[in-house]
């Protein structure tokens, strides 16, 4: 069932069990060099235990690999592949415009209320007032639209000539 550009279920897949053995192998080859229930060893049975359970995910969350074995992000919108890269790619953007919209607001916050060198305030920033804007800045998606809708999300810029020296 090779369902997008010739990948199969890693489940399936030789390549991909084989990239599991091979990482395992190389695991076991390390815990022998240490001695039963040292700390090292104790860290790399730790390790093969997660490796284990990383490949049993892969295999049964239904990711798709390809000939090299590693499994392949599919992105065509459909439900069944959502969760690869849509909806970590929404999270990350939701993320990245909340922390963009929590610095513009402290930079707005600091222009109108910080009378005395509010440059100082852009070098050492004041860490409560920081946190209360970004906690308050959770919910920055509405917030643009309305801004947008105002006519206040962008700055207009007033048209300055330079005159030739």
């Amino acid at each position: 069932m090779a369902d997008v550009a010739g990948l199969t279920p890693c489940k399936d897949s030789k390549a991909f069990a084989k990239r599991e053995k091979a990482e395992l192998k190389t695991l076991n080859r390390r815990l022998k060099l240490y001695e039963e229930g040292s700390a090292p060893a104790l860290a790399i049975k730790a390790t093969m235990d997660r490796t284990t359970q990383r490949f049993a995910n892969y295999g049964n969350y239904g990711l798709l690999c390809g000939a090299d074995g590693l499994p392949h992000l599919i992105v065509d919108g459909d439900l069944n592949h959502l969760g690869e890269f849509t909806i970590p790619g929404l999270g990350f953007l939701y993320v990245a415009g909340w922390i963009g919209s929590a610095g513009r607001t402290y930079l707005n916050w600091n222009k109108t209320n910080t009378l005395k060198k509010p440059n100082d305030k852009e070098i050492i920033i004041d860490v409560p007032i920081a946190l209360n804007i970004m906690f308050r800045n959770a919910a920055w998606p509405l917030e643009a639209f309305n801004e947008l809708k105002n006519g206040t999300l962008t700055e207009k810029k007033e048209n300055i000539t330079v005159s030739p020296r």
